[in-house]
């Protein structure tokens, strides 16, 4: 049972919600995002609040209940202030670049790794300091897709457990594993 969802979900200023059927559009300053709400789903308009409720006590009904009113949290959140990942890469000779809408990474590999931007992101390739070689970072309205993209590109070369060299994201923790032990040391 979804607590959060008896909630009434306040409208945030800049966003306009519209509701047309099981359709419910939202627009702002960041963009224009839409979602089809499952039928055994209500979604009411009153005031300056969104009313999500339920039509019967179905599992898959309670289950989407809660679902429903998250998504049109970050949608609402999405299209007025949007949302940022940022990717760390750390390794010699790892660099990223920017060629039109496409995202060319450097990883180790003998070949470069391009990865095609969507259309509804923004991407950007930042110098890094210290041990990181360049952050990019992923900023779009849709909370599910930057996260999408941000993982596929993370994909590419997964942070190794022995040196820390990849992609990461920022702030990620990697647990260092010792290597193996000089093998001849107790030995004569």
């Amino acid at each position: 049972m979804s607590r959060i969802a008896k909630k009434p979900l306040p409208l945030i200023a800049g966003a306009k919600v519209s509701i047309s059927g099981q359709n419910v559009n939202v627009e702002g300053k960041q963009g224009k995002l839409a979602l089809a709400v499952h039928p055994l789903i209500e979604v009411k308009l009153e005031g300056s609040e969104l009313i999500v409720n339920r039509r019967s006590e179905e599992r898959l009904a309670r289950a989407l209940h809660g679902t429903t009113w998250r998504l049109l949290s970050n949608m609402m959140v999405g299209v007025t202030a949007g949302y940022t990942k940022t990717l760390e890469m750390r390794g010699v000779g790892y660099k990223a670049e920017l060629k039109g809408k496409n995202l060319v990474l450097s990883v180790g590999f003998a070949n470069q790794i391009t990865k095609a931007v969507p259309s509804n992101l923004t991407v950007a390739v930042q110098p890094g300091g210290g041990d990181v070689a360049n952050r990019i970072v992923i900023s779009g309205s849709d909370k599910q897709a930057v996260g999408a993209f941000a993982s596929d590109v993370r994909k590419v070369r997964k942070p190794e457990p022995y040196k820390g060299k990849g992609i990461r994201y920022e702030g990620e923790a990697v647990k260092i594993k010792p290597g193996k032990a000089f093998a001849g040391a107790g030995s004569k």
